[in-house]
């Protein structure tokens, strides 16, 4: 749905024009999976598929939200009852950042809301974070609250952990909030320093595929707190603030400090090696030499299967099918246990590509996955 569509829709539900139009991208991770909340380095880029939301302001502490993709009618709610985890449903994220933002002392007073997406759920593109990232932009340009993107991140991070109740890191809001057209966000999400890396595959003859699997997992479920978890524990053996401080070079040695802990071993070493291939993957773009980071995307995915332990059968096959038809690298993206997987290939290869994942997840008997071509895209912005 458009953004004049959006619009439309507003005024036949709330009886008048919205104030504006603004709009959030979902993302895909090229590099950097389980490292956000490990105070690690990640790098995402938006893709096209965007969050759009039509929004007026209120004055008499009343949220009113609807949504083109959910079916039912407006849903209202009492700004002083907004309280955390008090909602399970689709509600619980745009309700979390007007929370979030009260809760931050700023006087936003009550909204009429319309949204729509072409964000596909569930399928590790931050589809949660579009709709979270989306109506903080909105409220924060309507009630003029002076917010700089990484801010309002920091806030969509809090209303999805502390009201929603989704252990989530930073980087999914930060890529929505603050992505740029044309380039890989390299984000040390310790400190939220950024830098835009040139990623422009076209130009190259490349092009990346998301491969969507169909596949719906649920962050706020028990395994991803568990790994969670698990790293903190890490963490706290070795003595360290965040599994971040574990140098790449002493990762032998602090792996034999953690004794027999063998699940904790698996998920330090995760982290360590994907800070380290994050910041390989950024040499190798800036040195122009795009196309050697295919064996690193291969390796990330090795560690998110074997040690990490996030990986699903399907997300397997399309690693192992893409490289197998001569993809330059493939990995899984996202959370995990489901969800998209990304290829790195030759543009010439696409076609070739897609038909042999397609065909071996009919021999397979799985649902038909959905493919599209991944293109570096802007960030939240006001559209109306």
């Amino acid at each position: 749905m458009g953004a004049q569509q959006v619009r439309e829709r507003f005024a036949e539900l709330y009886g008048a024009d919205p104030e504006g139009v603004w709009a959030a991208p979902g993302r895909v991770n090229l590099i950097g999976e389980h490292t956000d909340y490990n105070d690690g380095f990640v790098m995402p880029f938006a893709l096209p598929h965007q969050t759009t939301a039509a929004v007026s302001r209120r004055t008499d502490g009343v949220l009113r939200l609807h949504s083109a993709d959910v079916g039912g009618g407006v849903v209202e709610l009492g700004l002083d009852a907004l309280a955390p985890q008090s909602d399970t449903g689709w509600t619980a994220y745009p309700a979390g950042v007007v929370w979030a933002l009260r809760e931050a002392g700023h006087a936003v007073t009550g909204a009429d809301v319309h949204l729509s997406s072409t964000v596909p759920t569930g399928a590790g593109l931050s589809s949660s974070a579009a709709l979270e990232v989306v109506v903080a932009l909105a409220l924060n340009d309507l009630y003029e609250l002076g917010l700089q993107p990484w801010q309002l991140a920091r806030l969509c991070q809090r209303a999805e952990n502390s009201y929603v109740g989704a252990p989530t890191g930073i980087m999914d809001q930060t890529a929505s909030a603050c992505c740029e057209q044309g380039h890989a966000l390299f984000l040390d999400t310790r400190d939220l320093s950024q830098r835009q890396i040139p990623f422009d595959l076209a130009a190259e003859g490349l092009r990346l595929l998301v491969v969507d699997t169909q596949v719906k997992h649920a962050h706020s479920g028990g395994e991803y707190g568990k790994r969670r978890a698990g790293c903190e524990k890490g963490a706290a053996l070795l003595g360290v603030d965040a599994l971040r401080d574990v140098p790449y070079a002493g990762l032998d040695a602090a792996l034999a400090r953690l004794g027999g802990d063998e699940e904790v071993v698996r998920l330090v070493r995760h982290v360590v090696t994907e800070d380290e291939r994050v910041e390989r993957t950024v040499s190798l773009l800036r040195s122009g030499d795009t196309r050697a980071i295919g064996p690193v995307l291969t390796e990330g995915h090795a560690s998110l299967r074997d040690d990490f332990r996030i990986s699903c059968p399907e997300l397997d096959l399309v690693v192992d099918t893409a490289l197998a038809h001569g993809a330059l690298g493939a990995r899984m993206t996202g959370g995990g246990f489901g969800g998209s997987a990304i290829v790195l290939a030759e543009a010439t290869d696409v076609d070739t590509l897609t038909k042999a994942v397609e065909e071996a997840f009919a021999a397979a008997g799985h649902t038909a996955p959905r493919v599209f071509e991944a293109v570096p895209s802007p960030g939240a912005r006001r559209v109306v």
